[in-house]
């Protein structure tokens, strides 16, 4: 009997393993269709629209009804001139735009690039798993039914800023929740080609190259990456101050990619405030499958319960190649 159930504890093993190869195998298929998207946009006249001016926005696409001209990409720039109404916006106008575009249309940068890769990454997926669920960046949540055990989520250009200045450490990230577990992440960068594969439970690997995080006792050896420290605000602010003041060497820039390097053992920290989900959620198992941790500011394990009415929430992240300076930094933090 003990012999009987070992061969079946071993068959459903194996069966399991199967299924996640399937599943890695879609993620990186996923990855090479964003992949072929970026690449014919980068370094390229791409169409950015500055939600920081959004009646300006609001003009421009009431006049141009479009996201592009063919495969011409259009800057978008307060100063732009408009006909009609003696040149001059109306209220009327306003409402009707603020009708027919989503609020996430108006904040931050958003390229003809974003969406075309995130549309590509969502038909690879479907395709393969059709009753799976999807939770894009630009296209928010969807599925056939109104819940899914598994999720994928999807950020088509992590570091759009990055991406429209040409310089390559923007990625690609995607993600598998299990019941709001990231059990699958992937973290590409389609110019260097380069790819993080993180898989719940096995060592992560770079380009098939099993890889790992450095040792660092301290924080004060430790070298920290943050995408900006302007992106801290009040508490957040004095709280990064506090880690920063302890480190060695403070870095800024990179965005997803910054975790990347923590994965390869080139980094020893990074911290960041107001990740939205889809920013951080694919990070996981890349960090965690290198021998790192990523945590909450608090120390809490980062997950999402997704659902159709689900709004991505901010999040406060730290991610440390060795669980020494990960604790110095949650003390340093203090953040409760």
């Amino acid at each position: 009997m003990g012999s009987v159930k070992a061969s079946a504890a071993a068959v459903g093993q194996e069966e399991g393993e199967v299924a996640t190869e399937r599943l890695v195998d879609v993620a990186q298929k996923a990855a090479d269709a964003a992949g072929e998207v970026l690449r014919k946009y980068f370094r390229q006249r791409v169409e950015i629209i500055d939600k920081e001016d959004q009646s300006a926005c609001s003009q421009f696409f009431s006049l141009l009804g479009t996201w592009g001209l063919g495969d011409r990409l259009l800057l978008i720039r307060s100063e732009h001139a408009f006909s009609g109404n003696n040149g001059q916006w109306t209220m009327e106008m306003d409402n009707q735009l603020h009708s027919s575009h989503s609020s996430a249309d108006l904040i931050g940068p958003v390229t003809i690039a974003d969406r075309e890769a995130e549309e590509a990454m969502a038909s690879v997926i479907l395709k393969s798993f059709p009753t799976h669920a999807i939770f894009g960046e630009e296209n928010g949540w969807r599925c056939v039914e109104n819940s899914a055990d598994y999720v994928w989520v999807l950020d088509p250009i992590d570091g759009t800023k990055s991406f429209i200045t040409g310089k390559p450490l923007f990625g690609t990230l995607i993600s598998l929740l299990h019941k709001g577990k990231p059990v699958i992440g992937v973290i590409d960068q389609p110019i260097l080609r380069e790819r993080w594969i993180g898989v719940d439970g096995k060592q992560t690997t770079l380009n098939g190259q099993k890889i790992s995080v450095r040792s660092c006792s301290l924080l004060a050896q430790a070298y920290l990456y943050t995408t900006s420290p302007h992106l801290f605000e009040g508490d957040a602010e004095d709280a990064f101050i506090r880690v920063r003041n302890k480190v060695k060497v403070p870095l800024y820039g990179c965005d997803c990619y910054a975790y990347a390097l923590l994965a390869s053992g080139f980094v020893d920290l990074v911290v960041e405030s107001g990740l939205k989900p889809y920013d951080f959620l694919s990070l996981v198992p890349v960090i965690e499958g290198a021998g790192g941790s990523i945590t909450d500011w608090k120390g809490d394990r980062l997950h999402w319960s997704v659902t159709p009415e689900s709004k991505p929430t901010s999040f406060n992240v730290v991610a440390a190649g060795d669980p020494r300076v990960h604790k110095q930094a949650l003390d340093a933090l203090q953040w409760r």
